[in-house]
């Protein structure tokens, strides 16, 4: 368009001289220099137009190349926010895992800790216990006459916490409360799980009455957790609810019971047992982590919330 009317503007011109050079008479040398003025002035626009007609192709070029570069960039930044966010995905899912598992292994050592304690109170008592047996056999020695049945046949009283249960005539004693329970969580806090879920289930089978039976049935809760099946761990937890309601376990039973719930898609099972936890241990670590993991949910804390 602006190359037509620079064609129009130079005719006019042109047609304007020459009507100008009809209409008044004027010397020929001076009409065949404005002629070649003229021409001068049109070569000029033309070449104008040309650099500019140049110019504007090597701009549109260069604009083009910006361009695609501008949309590689985006789609490798869109690319790489894929990927970031994968990642994100990918550490938000084990990180449950990894704190499922780390908890496990507190709460193995917290018991090993305590169960360590108790065995040396009973040593004590023991040794207690012996040593009285040794002055009273001393003081018989001392202040009687030789018996004659021999002091190997005596024998010393404990407090028996770790005695085996007879299975019988000719058969193999069981072990010991104590070798079980502590190598169950020995093995269970190494992450030895199959190890561990044998020797709770004989710590059960042989001690199921004593104080740390509880323990041992959460603990083959833990390990069915840790394994990724949800349903037995449920049951195992469901135990400890049932079997020892006095146990220090209710409160992570009840915790670990509701996250396997919500992993087998039982959300509104998982909410009520995680709801039962705030309600029932105020103040504790799984309330904390009952109120977290609800909110993660988007449930009220409690129905009336």
């Amino acid at each position: 368009m602006r190359i037509r009317n620079i064609f129009i503007f130079a005719a006019a011109v042109f047609a304007g001289a020459l009507g100008g050079s009809i209409i008044g008479p004027r010397p020929a040398e001076a009409v065949a220099r404005e002629i070649i003025d003229l021409q001068r002035d049109v070569t000029a626009l033309l070449q104008g137009q040309k650099d500019m007609s140049t110019q504007i192709t090597q701009d549109h070029t260069v604009l083009k190349t910006l361009v695609e570069q501008a949309s590689d960039n985006v789609g490798k930044l869109n690319a790489t926010m894929g990927s970031v966010q994968k990642s994100v995905q990918d550490v938000q899912a084990n990180s449950g895992a990894r704190l499922d598992t780390m908890s496990t292994q507190v709460q193995g050592l917290s018991d090993n800790l305590e169960e360590i304690k108790s065995r040396l109170g009973k040593l004590n008592q023991q040794l207690v216990d012996l040593q009285s047996a040794v002055q009273s056999i001393d003081s018989k020695v001392s202040g009687s006459a030789p018996s004659t049945t021999s002091p190997t046949n005596a024998t010393p009283t404990g407090s028996g916490m770790g005695a085996a249960p007879s299975s019988g005539a000719g058969a193999s004693p069981a072990p010991s409360a104590d070798m079980l329970y502590s190598n169950g969580l020995r093995d269970i806090t190494s992450g030895k799980y199959d190890l561990a879920r044998q020797e709770f289930q004989d710590y059960l089978k042989y001690y199921s009455d004593t104080d740390l039976a509880s323990n041992a049935q959460f603990y083959l809760g833990e390990i069915a957790y840790s394994q990724k099946r949800f349903q037995e761990a449920v049951s195992e937890y469901d135990k400890v609810l049932t079997v020892y309601p006095k146990s220090f376990k209710l409160a992570p039973a009840r915790l670990k019971k509701g996250m396997a719930l919500l992993e087998l898609g039982q959300k509104t099972s998982g909410v009520r047992e995680l709801r039962e936890v705030v309600r029932r241990y105020p103040g504790t670590e799984e309330e904390r982590r009952a109120r977290a993991r609800l909110k993660e949910l988007g449930a009220a804390v409690t129905v009336g919330d």
